[in-house]
């Protein structure tokens, strides 16, 4: 398959591209992507001579350029998106535009040129909190923070394409994603970051909040089996089973450091922060997928990938970065 990548150049895009062509050795892939402030093209630098690669600079909310960038390829897997949830409660706009009318966009241009193969990468975030159980693929979306309404957004302009034009594109809906190369204002490379450099940790609230980590080699496998095997106009969960507290995340971290939990700095809660989050798999494991990174191995590999790549994050950690940094966290 010749496959368009949106949004390659950031966290789990840039991993699913070095997983595509390590894997698939008679694929190619063109990573499309606008390279806003967490699209880095380091983290494909090691693929810059490979012939079956190419970048394209260029905006899914921009017709003419999508137009040239989806031109001879047989499938879109589409993981361009605005997402950190702290920023799209500051202004919530810039996800309006890029999770809903870009995917808009990418889905009319697919459309018109019948292209089969159509994966748009979403979130547990769009099914809200669950106090216990697990979220299955048939349950209502209730979204609870602009970032996750912005991604069920597009999920419904994904739906509204398939009644009224019969244009049909799988959705994956993934669980927190940890790993290498993901941009310092998440929670884990962020508290890695800030520990191995002595800085404190803010945890939210209580630090009671469940999440399921999900190893980003692992949200790449589920992502590629439902490209390949998932059925047109379903959507499918893809989860760890690996719960953990924000709380015992944190304190892994600190350990796996080397660090004391006196950096830990509960700071006032995030507003709408939902308790917990937790999806059934049981769909894309009956394609074959399975999770196989368990969750101390993948923190450790992790921690290790950060304390060994620091250049790239303390790059990343200056300019703009720092501005961001105190308006999030110096008034809580």
């Amino acid at each position: 398959m010749r496959i368009l990548v949106t949004g390659g150049a950031g966290f789990i895009g840039s991993n699913f591209v070095r997983f595509v062509l390590g894997r698939h050795p008679d694929d190619s892939v063109v990573n499309f992507d606008k390279l806003t402030y967490a699209g880095n093209l380091e983290n494909l630098a090691d693929l810059a001579a490979d012939a079956r690669y190419a970048f394209v600079r260029g905006d899914i909310c921009d017709e003419a350029a999508v137009e040239r960038a989806m031109g001879a390829v047989d499938a879109v897997v589409n993981f361009a998106a605005e997402t950190h949830v702290d920023r799209s409660i500051q202004h919530a706009g810039a996800f309006i535009d890029t999770d809903i009318k870009g995917l808009y966009v990418l889905l009319e241009a697919a459309r018109k040129r019948n292209i089969e193969r159509f994966v748009h990468v979403s979130t547990d975030e769009v099914y809200g909190s669950i106090e216990r159980g697990s979220f299955k693929e048939t349950d209502p979306l209730n979204p609870s923070s602009p970032y996750a309404a912005s991604k069920a957004g597009g999920e419904l302009m994904a739906k509204a394409f398939e009644r009224t034009f019969g244009y049909r594109i799988v959705i994956t809906r993934g669980a927190n994603t940890y790993g290498p190369y993901q941009y310092p204002e998440k929670v884990v490379p962020l508290f890695v970051t800030n520990a191995l450099d002595d800085i404190a940790l803010p945890l939210y609230g209580d630090g009671l909040n469940v999440r399921d980590w999900l190893h980003v080699e692992d949200h790449c496998a589920g992502i590629d089996t439902v490209l390949r095997q998932g059925a047109p106009g379903e959507a499918y969960n893809l989860g760890a089973d690996q719960e953990r507290t924000n709380l015992e995340l944190t304190k892994r971290i600190l350990a796996l450091t080397g660090k004391g939990e006196e950096l830990i700095k509960h700071v006032t809660d995030r507003p709408g922060h939902d308790r917990r989050y937790s999806v059934d798999s049981a769909k894309a494991r009956a394609l074959g997928w399975s999770q196989r990174v368990a969750f101390e191995e993948g923190l450790a590999r992790t921690v290790a990938w950060y304390r060994e790549n620091e250049v790239w994050w303390r790059k990343i950690k200056d300019g703009s970065y720092r501005e961001y940094y105190r308006q999030m966290y110096a008034s809580r």
